[in-house]
This record gives structure tokens, C-alpha cells and sequence, in this order.
């Protein structure tokens, strides 16, 4: 069965941007289990209760806390970190916000993953870059069959416009500067990566469905749900990273066989509603209740969203593995014992990673 090449890791100096949110800190700690050298560039984490601050990252990593639209800053640290591969998914990651914060989220989205590749160009030291976009970056016309990499970007909302922007951005780039064909001074390999709705401890983003569940129940209060009947590819955190570190891989060994857009969605199975994800997340974690009030005058979300990701089952061997209730159960598990969070996670990790990865 194909997976991680473990050997593979092991001394590589792996920039990642974004590493105090949700999905960087938890490949922080995979990359550093592999045996990489991490280092990361990002905001400060907003909360005590973040993962990168229970798990003891601030004390493993070094980093410099910066924002992607500080150009100078972040080729700075490019430069004095040197690395051999970027994981760029540092962003303004939410729909709702991207209403009140619009300029700020295309800056962030566009501008500042512009900026990774140019501060990576400039240190002429990157041999593969892993740019973390969305699953909402595809043009939605409300199909219930998923979305694939050659379909044509999109958004309705700021955030998913700025995402598919981005992704039309690093297309260029990547032919203009990063290919044969183009100026070549760039021996760099760039990839897009997209997954769908991600869920796993640690995430306390605002507007989430799980961080927003495990608010209200810790208030004593019902789980109140705006948008019940919507569908969203549910998948644990665990998951797309895999799929990243398995691209970021092949990236290194034939750059030109693996450059491009790559969906990580999770099986089209799995599926499920708001109201379903919800109702079983109160199941795993032993204690919540529910109701709908759905807000008529909410910002327009989109309704059904599902991913195709049959290119990364057969060109990268990458599948999706975990069940939806034990994904959920991992989940609950997290935030029944966030104080915990260091032992939750890598025992999660080494859980999953156990299954699927190959030595070198």
C-alpha cells in the first residue's frame, strides 16, 4: 500500500506558513515526528486553548511571527531558514468573515500566497511548494457530482474568490517561472493543494460547525445551527495532510509529473448534512443539545459542495481512510480533554500513520 516515505523526511528543512492555526500545527507536529527540520512564519496564535500553544509547539519551532503581506519580513525569514520545501497555508480562512473583511482577505489570500512564491524564487532554495487553497476555489454551480481539478475556478463569496484567484495566480506562476517553457530561473515545483470541509482538534475558528458545537456545549447552551440541510466533504485533519506530504514527495523526485492542482476530498460516501455532522458529534462527545434558526438574512453560503479526487487515488496512491464516526470520535475526543492535547494528538497520529506509512 502506498503512503509516506518516512526516510524521506528525515533532515529535510521544511518551511511552513501558517503553522500556529488549525491544519499547520497539526503538520508541525507530523513533519517533526518524520524527522524534518520545521520552521514556520504566521500570525501569533489567537487563543491558550490553540493547538500549537497546548501541543508545545511555540518551544519546538522556530519562527518568525509576521504577516503574508509583509514582503520584506517574509523573505527575510525565506532567506535566514533556507528551506527545501514550503507548505504555504497561512490565509484568511473564513467565508463569513470575508464579508466584513474583503480587502483584507484578498490581500491575504492572493497577495500573500504571491508573496510566498516570490520570497521562495528569491532564496533560489525550494525544490517543491505545497500551496494549500480550498475546495471552494471551484466556480459552484450546485452539482452533486464533485468538482475536478480541470473544472474552472470561481467563487461567489470573497474568501472562495480569493481562493480561486490564488489558484489562477500560481498557474501563471508556475508556467511563467517554474516550468520549461517559461523564464527558466525557477528550479522550484509548485502544486495546489484542495480539501474539503476539514474537522479535528484544535480548530476554534469562528463560524466553524465543530468549534461553534463544542462552544455552545461548553456554555450549557443548545448548538444552534443556521444552515441544517447543507452538505459539506467532511473529513478528519489527518487526511489531506497526508496528501500533501505524499505530493510534496513526488514534487521532489519529478517535478514535472507532479506540478498542478490536486483535489483531497474524502469519499463521496460520506457526505452529510450540517444537522447530521452535528448530531453525531453530540453522540461522540457524550453531552449537547440542538436547534435550527435559520437566519433568512445570513450572507450567501454555498449550499452542496463536493470534491472528485480520483487524481490523487491514482496518480499519487492517496485515499481517504477514516470512517465519518471515526472521525468524529477522534474529534470529540480532542476537546473532551483539550488540557491533553500533545499526548491526543500524536497518539492520534501515530493511530493513523501506523496504518499507511512505508519506510524508506
Amino acid at each position: 500500500m502506498k503512503g509516506i516515505n518516512t526516510g524521506f523526511w528525515q533532515g529535510k528543512r521544511v518551511l511552513v506558513t501558517g503553522h500556529t492555526g488549525f491544519k499547520g500545527s497539526w503538520l508541525s507536529i507530523w513533519l517533526r515526528e518524520l524527522g524534518a527540520e520545521v520552521f514556520g512564519y504566521a500570525l501569533a496564535p489567537q487563543t491558550e486553548a490553540d493547538n500549537y500553544i497546548l501541543c508545545g509547539l511555540e518551544h519546538q519551532i522556530p519562527e518568525v511571527r509576521g504577516d503574508l503581506r509583509n514582503t520584506a519580513l517574509l523573505e527575510q525569514a525565506v532567506q535566514r531558514y533556507h528551506p527545501d520545501i514550503i507548505f504555504h497555508l497561512a490565509a484568511q480562512p473564513l467565508v463569513r468573515r470575508s464579508y466584513i473583511e474583503p480587502q483584507l482577505t484578498y490581500e491575504t489570500n492572493l497577495m500573500g500566497s504571491l508573496n510566498v512564491l516570490e520570497a521562495a524564487r528569491k532564496a533560489d532554495c525550494v525544490r517543491a511548494a505545497v500551496m494549500i487553497t480550498t475546495d471552494k476555489c471551484y466556480e459552484n454551480r450546485g452539482s452533486t457530482q464533485g468538482y475536478r481539478e480541470t473544472d474552472p475556478m470561481g467563487g461567489y463569496d470573497p474568501y472562495s474568490s480569493s481562493k480561486g484567484c490564488a489558484e489562477l495566480m500560481i498557474a501563471s506562476y508556475r508556467r511563467s517561472f517554474c516550468q520549461h517553457g517559461g523564464t527558466g530561473k525557477c528550479t522550484m515545483a509548485v502544486a495546489s493543494a484542495r480539501a474539503g470541509n476539514v474537522v479535528g482538534g484544535g480548530d476554534w475558528s469562528e463560524d466553524r460547525l465543530i468549534p461553534d458545537c463544542i462552544r455552545a456545549i461548553e456554555a450549557g447552551r443548545p448548538v444552534c445551527l443556521r444552515n441544517p440541510s447543507a452538505v459539506r466533504p467532511w473529513q478528519f485533519v489527518l487526511e489531506p495532510l497526508r496528501g500533501y506530504l505524499m505530493l510534496a514527495e513526488k514534487l521532489w523526485a519529478a517535478p514535472e509529473d507532479y506540478i498542478g492542482g490536486w483535489n483531497f476530498g474524502p469519499d463521496p460516501k460520506q457526505k452529510a448534512t450540517v444537522e447530521a455532522m452535528t448530531q453525531a458529534l453530540i453522540s461522540s462527545y457524550g453531552t449537547g443539545e440542538m436547534e435550527i434558526h435559520a437566519d433568512v438574512k445570513a450572507p450567501h453560503e454555498d449550499h452542496i459542495l463536493l470534491l472528485d479526487s480520483t487524481k490523487a487515488k491514482e496518480k499519487l496512491g492517496w485515499y481517504p481512510q477514516l470512517s465519518l464516526e471515526k472521525t468524529l470520535e477522534w474529534t470529540a475526543e480532542w476537546y473532551r480533554d483539550y488540557q491533553q492535547a500533545g499526548e491526543i494528538c500524536r497518539r492520534q497520529l501515530r493511530a493513523f500513520a501506523g496504518q499507511w506509512e512505508i519506510q524508506a
